[in-house]
C-alpha cells in the first residue's frame, strides 16, 4: 500500500499542481489528501467525467501544463467522447494524466454493476489507443512507472492513463468537512417519503447507497421489492428512466429517488422532463452536499436551490425541506399533486456502517419490477 501523501508528491514534484474529476470509492483516501491539500481554484470536483477532461483541456490550453483527472472506471462511458474528439492526437492533441479505478477487476468480487466494466476497462483504453499502467502497490515502483509516464506526456502530447487497484492507497481521512447540523440523514429522510407512498406507487431509486438504503427499509417493513427499480449503476439516469416509465404508465405514480451528485451529473436531464410534463412523475433529491456512497467528496449541492431550479426547467410544483415536520406537510399532498414536481430534502452526509447490500440480482429486480408494471 502507498500512503496518499507520498503518492501525491510524484505528481507534485513533477509539476502537475491541477486537478479535476469524479471521485471513486477505490480514489477516496487520494481523492480526500487533494482536497485538503489543494487550493479549490487548482481542484475541481467536475459534474461528471466528461467535463472533468474538458476543463483539464482548458486548464492546458491556458497554462500548456498538464493536468490531473480522476475517475471510477464507469465514468470511461461519460469521458469517450472528449477523450476522442477533442483530446486525441489526431484532433488537438492535448495532454493530460487521468487516474482510474479499477471496478470489477476480473479475479477482485465485486458488485454486478462493476463486473463487465472491469472486464473492458483495459480494452477501451486500447481502442482509444490510449497508453496507461497499472500502478504498483509499493512506492518506489510506483514512482518509476509515473516519472515515465510524465516524461511521455511531455514528449508526445498524449493522455496517459494510470490504472489503480483495490487497496493501494493507506486510509487518509478526510479533514476538509462541511459540518451540519440538519434533522434527517438520507436514511431517515427515505423512512419519512416510503411511509408516505401508495401501495401501488413506484419507485426508481439513483445508485449508490440511496438504493441500499430503501431495500433495506421494505425489509424492515417486511414489504416486497417489486415496486421498486434500484438503479445500481448509471449514475445519474435514474431520473430518465423514471419519466419513460411515466410516460409509459401515465396512471401510475413514479417516484424518483435522486442524489444531488447525480442530479448534477446530468442535470439537463431535468429540463427534459420539464418539457415533456408527465403529470404522474415526482422528482426528490436527497441532498447532502457530497458524493456519500464513494467517500464522502463536496458536491456543489449545498450551494444549488433545486427547488428553484426544477421551476427554471419547468416543474409544475417545487418544494423544499430540511426538517421532518416541513418533510411531512410537503408530502402530505405530494403524490396526489400535478407533476411534473421536485421534492429537495436538505440533510446530513453518512450512512450507518453495517448498511447492507440488495439480496437479489439486478435481474431479478427488473423482472419482478416488469411484472408489477403489468
Amino acid at each position: 500500500m502507498i500512503q496518499a501523501d507520498k503518492f501525491y508528491s510524484l505528481f507534485k514534484e513533477n509539476g502537475i499542481n491541477f486537478f479535476t474529476g469524479v471521485p471513486d470509492s477505490l480514489l477516496k483516501n487520494i481523492c480526500a489528501y487533494i482536497t485538503d491539500n489543494v487550493p479549490k481554484r487548482n481542484h475541481i470536483i467536475a459534474a461528471n467525467e466528461g467535463g472533468a477532461l474538458a476543463i483539464a483541456a482548458g486548464y492546458h490550453l491556458a497554462t500548456g501544463k498538464i493536468p490531473l483527472v480522476y475517475m471510477q472506471n464507469s465514468g470511461l462511458g461519460n469521458a469517450i467522447n472528449p477523450l476522442l474528439s477533442l483530446l486525441d492526437k489526431k484532433v488537438y492533441n492535448i495532454p493530460l494524466l487521468m487516474l482510474i479505478g479499477w471496478r470489477g477487476e476480473p479475479g477482485i468480487k465485486d458488485e454486478p454493476q462493476h463486473i463487465k466494466q472491469g472486464e473492458v476497462t483495459i480494452r477501451l483504453l486500447e481502442a482509444m489507443d490510449i497508453a496507461y499502467e497499472i500502478i504498483p502497490d509499493n512506492f518506489e515502483s510506483a514512482k518509476l512507472v509515473i516519472d515515465k509516464a510524465i516524461e511521455e506526456v511531455r514528449n508526445y502530447n498524449t493522455p496517459f492513463a494510470f490504472i489503480i487497484r483495490k487497496d493501494l492507497f493507506e486510509p487518509y481521512e478526510l479533514k476538509t468537512k462541511v459540518k451540519t447540523e440538519y434533522e434527517m440523514n438520507r436514511e431517515a429522510a427515505i423512512k419519512v417519503v416510503v411511509d408516505s407512498l401508495g401501495k401501488n406507487d413506484i419507485v426508481v431509486s439513483t445508485t449508490g447507497k440511496t438504493s441500499r438504503e430503501l431495500f433495506e427499509y421494505r425489509e424492515e417493513l417486511k414489504q416486497g421489492h417489486e415496486n421498486d427499480f434500484l438503479t445500481v449503476g448509471s449514475m445519474g439516469h435514474a431520473s430518465q428512466i423514471a419519466l419513460g416509465i411515466a410516460l409509459s404508465k401515465p396512471n401510475t405514480q413514479v417516484f424518483c429517488f435522486d442524489g444531488d451528485g447525480a442530479a448534477l451529473m446530468h442535470a439537463g436531464s431535468m429540463g427534459i422532463i420539464g418539457d415533456l410534463a408527465p403529470l404522474n412523475l415526482k422528482h426528490i433529491i436527497f441532498n447532502n452536499g457530497s458524493h456519500d456512497s464513494v467517500g464522502g467528496q463536496p458536491t456543489i449541492g449545498y450551494n444549488i436551490k433545486f427547488d428553484e431550479l426544477a421551476r427554471i426547467f419547468n416543474y409544475k410544483q417545487s418544494f423544499s425541506a430540511s426538517n421532518i415536520a416541513d418533510l411531512k406537510e410537503c408530502l402530505s399532498n405530494f403524490r396526489q399533486m400535478e407533476g411534473p414536481a421536485l421534492l429537495e430534502i436538505v440533510i446530513n452526509k453518512g450512512a450507518r456502517k453495517d448498511l447492507g447490500r440488495p439480496t437479489t440480482s439486478p435481474v431479478e429486480n427488473k423482472m419482478n419490477f416488469m411484472n408489477t408494471l403489468k
